[in-house]
């Protein structure tokens, strides 16, 4: 995953491409980050993480953008999002993980909305990157209730 990084950062470098070059600097800084802190190798699963938790981190500020109505930021957000997704497993939509969710609550017995937190554990961990929280925390709420 590192090299295909770096091929595509030296691609977008050629290309003149200013905002995939930023968004895939920004990713392999924070991969350098977190190997030096943790003093770990990162391997493809993880690192599959840090980009999906990019591109939350992206997501989570286009609202504030469009209230402050910088749409040029809003625009460029959207590109940069689109640049790491490339990257991502493909997402699931709620339809394809309620049948995950459901098997979860049934392997695990809960039953009301105190064993959510045990419930959103086991579907993170068998989900991973495929969906983002906040699409398997709804899920498991409408499941729950």
């Amino acid at each position: 995953m590192k090299e295909r990084l770096l091929n595509d950062l030296k691609e977008a470098m050629k290309e003149k491409n200013t905002l995939k070059k930023n968004a895939i600097q920004m990713v392999r800084a924070g991969i350098l980050q977190v190997e030096k802190d943790k003093q770990i190798e990162l391997d493809d699963n993880q690192i599959i993480e840090l980009i999906a938790k990019e591109v939350k981190k992206r997501k989570d500020s286009i609202d504030d953008y469009k209230r402050g109505g910088r749409e040029d930021l809003v625009n460029q957000i959207n590109e940069e999002i689109k640049y790491l997704e490339v990257y991502l497993p493909k997402q699931l939509s709620k339809e394809e993980i309620v049948p995950i969710i459901e098997k979860i609550i049934t392997k695990t017995g809960a039953s009301s909305m105190k064993d959510m937190g045990m419930v959103m554990k086991e579907a993170k961990a068998e989900i991973g990157a495929s969906a983002d929280g906040k699409t398997i925390n709804e899920v498991v709420k409408s499941l729950l209730n």
